[in-house]
């Protein structure tokens, strides 16, 4: 999720760089770790960002790093409270909205039981937030920002495990279907669904390539 998120504001700004994708298994994770992310990371994470003689990681500071590098076009909100608000909500979706998510991870065969329940209304709860927010605007900050790739990229692994957009959301359904109309998010998307097909996992209609 988060390695997406770094790759998409990356294709937003219109930069060249070098995708190295680090080899995930189903049983093992990650495991073994790549070498760069180790050396990089203490947190043994992706994603990572070399740049020169820079190397940096965590999606969030890649976010700042971007903009620096690259003002246009801008993804962060003009105004200093309306950056704050922006960098508010990019903040809540990686350590609010999904830690529940996490949780359900490890729950995928109890989705009935109460601990997998309470995630779902947490995560439920919380796009219920983000679909008042989105009354009379397009984007959640207001123009298209950060916080929108990453609460897009966190609700997406949200979908996948048992906390969906409902009908309840419709506001939210429209921004996830102009988000996947970006050119610099639908390719991110479809490979990771067409990955999931091949490793004969399921995955909602929305990430499929043709959809």
């Amino acid at each position: 999720m988060f390695g997406a998120k770094a790759q998409i504001a990356a294709l937003e700004k219109a930069l060249a760089f070098e995708l190295v994708m680090v080899d995930y298994e189903s049983q093992r994770g990650y495991e073994p770790k790549h070498p760069e992310v180790l050396r990089i990371n203490p947190k043994r994470q992706v994603p990572v960002l070399v740049h020169g003689g820079l190397e940096i990681f965590d999606s969030t500071q890649i976010f700042e790093y971007l903009e620096d590098l690259q003002p246009a076009p801008p993804l962060w909100p003009a105004g200093a409270q309306e950056r704050a608000h922006a960098r508010l909500l990019e903040h809540k979706s990686d350590e609010v909205y999904f830690p529940h998510v996490i949780k359900l991870m490890g729950l995928q065969q109890v989705l009935h039981g109460e601990p997998a329940r309470a995630a779902i209304a947490a995560c439920t709860a919380y796009c219920m937030e983000m679909e008042a927010l989105l009354e009379g605007r397009k984007w959640l900050a207001g123009s298209y920002s950060y916080a929108d790739i990453a609460f897009f990229m966190a609700a997406l692994f949200g979908e996948r495990q048992g906390a969906p957009l409902t009908a309840a959301m419709p506001r939210l359904l429209a921004w996830r279907g102009r988000m996947m109309a970006r050119p610099a998010v639908a390719p991110v998307v479809h490979a990771m669904g067409a990955w999931l097909i091949a490793a004969g996992r399921p995955a909602p209609a929305f990430m499929l390539p043709g959809s």
